[in-house]
């Protein structure tokens, strides 16, 4: 059952227990029929658990995060906790009034005005109307949607609706705010103003809860994190220790054995499908791979299975190795620490005029840094057929906190095409940035502040 009690500070704010959310499949729609004419248990359906065994206590004034894959339990959980969806198993106690803003479409009617769906929210929330009376302007000013308050939120942008929901929230006075995904389609300006206002939160004493893919936001905003995964938590606890866990699921040696290859422009090149695929370690080591059968960069921690490779092959990239604050291999970097990356590449043919390249993209594409030796006016060595050579690239790491996707490249320089692509490997690899500033854009400028009175 979930239940509602008015705050005690003695009590967690939300406190779950064994919690589990189980759907029933069936393989035709008249199985089910016939399941709810006909007495007695029904037995023609497949149990599917969404959510199972989930236990976790948040204490009054805490900022969680909840991270974890599509699919992993994460919105269910949300929305047991908000008393949107019934629980199957378990027990959820809640202390004070909630604010939930769960995924676009829910709790606002389509055919009210944005207007009369901030009342109505209200009225649910049991809030007085001569008090939504006085908050109006507020609401109306922070979610900044001009004349369309006053039309039907069937009319509205995604981004509309985000704000007016996101407003209507934070202006009911709750005791826990609880949010889904639904901010990351805000611009960059509103999730600001937004996360703003999870600070004043913080400082007023209240409880958020939210569900995020961004882990650099859990890091910076949290006190704890839950990492949830196929439906049951698989970590929890400081956010630093939660994200690593996730990362290293995410991008570890286990997500790419069981994914494969994400290899799209692999197989039309020379060589391209001659690495061996057994009797290959479970996970790389310290030492970059010599063996030319093996693509060690697969067995790496920060490894991406979706990286887009392609190229003439006659040269391929067989390993990666990043060395950083005296770490080998690291899945997070520490801002500001030097980054040594070698990349190791063996040579199906004698080569000459060789060109090597980096690029560190954020994750929706945008690209922060490139570099490669051409533009450079570096000289390169010519490569003989079976060689192997190691490249590496040294740089300072000033990015901001974040994600990011690192792609290597080999190419030769050719007067027709300016150069032909040998082995690009597109988001090869995944890095964190963390660190303590809580700057935002794509650069670390190392800004100092001082104040002074004339």
């Amino acid at each position: 059952m979930v239940s509602e009690k008015q705050p005690d500070t003695s009590l967690p704010a939300i406190k779950v227990e064994g919690l589990g959310k189980c759907y029933h499949l069936y393989e035709k729609p008249l199985a089910r029929v016939i399941d709810l004419i006909s007495p007695g248990p029904a037995k023609r359906f497949q149990p599917f658990w969404a959510l199972r065994n989930a236990s976790f206590e948040i204490e009054a004034g805490q900022t969680v995060g909840i991270i974890g894959r599509n699919g992993s339990g994460k919105s269910t959980l949300l929305e047991i906790i908000s008393n949107t969806l019934q629980l199957s198993e378990g027990k959820v106690q809640i202390n004070g009034r909630i604010a939930a803003l769960l995924e676009l479409g829910a709790g606002f009617n389509p055919d009210f005005t944005g207007r009369e769906n901030v009342y109505m929210n209200a009225a649910i929330m049991g809030i007085d109307r001569a008090v939504i009376d006085e908050k109006f302007s507020e609401i109306e000013t922070f979610a900044n949607i001009g004349d369309y308050i006053n039309h039907p939120v069937s009319t509205y942008s995604s981004g509309m609706y985000v704000r007016l929901a996101f407003a209507t929230s934070i202006h009911m006075d709750p005791d826990i705010l609880i949010v889904d995904e639904a901010l990351a389609v805000g611009d960059i300006r509103f999730q600001r103003k937004c996360f703003r206002e999870f600070e004043r939160f913080k400082r007023e004493g209240k409880t958020i809860l939210f569900v995020t893919h961004a882990v650099e936001l859990v890091r910076s905003y949290c006190d704890s994190a839950i990492f949830l995964h196929q439906g049951e938590i698989r970590c929890q606890g400081k956010p630093r220790d939660v994200v690593h866990n996730y990362l290293d699921m995410l991008f570890g040696s286990e997500e790419s054995s069981s994914t494969g290859s994400g290899d799209k422009g692999s197989d039309s090149g020379q060589g391209a499908t001659s690495m061996a695929q057994s009797a290959v370690p479970e996970q790389a080591g310290h030492e970059l791979n010599s063996d030319v059968r093996i693509d060690g960069a697969r067995l790496r921690k920060s490894y991406n299975p979706s990286e887009y490779r392609w190229g003439e092959q006659q040269a391929q990239i067989i390993d990666y190795l990043l060395e950083s604050g005296g770490e080998i291999d690291p899945v997070v970097l520490q801002q500001g620490a030097k980054i040594k990356l070698t990349m190791r590449v063996y040579f199906h043919q004698t080569l000459e005029e060789l060109i090597y390249g980096i690029t560190i993209k954020t994750l929706d594409g945008t690209t922060v840094y490139g570099a490669n030796t051409r533009e450079r006016g570096i000289q390169l060595s010519t490569r003989s057929k079976g060689e192997i050579a190691d490249i590496s690239f040294t740089l300072e790491n000033n990015l901001v906190q974040g994600s990011y996707f690192v792609s290597l490249g080999v190419a030769q320089h050719n007067d027709s095409v300016d150069n032909l692509a040998l082995d690009r490997r597109y988001d090869l690899f995944s890095i964190a940035v963390d660190g303590e500033l809580r700057d935002f854009g794509l650069a670390n400028l190392n800004m100092a502040f001082e104040e002074s009175s004339l």
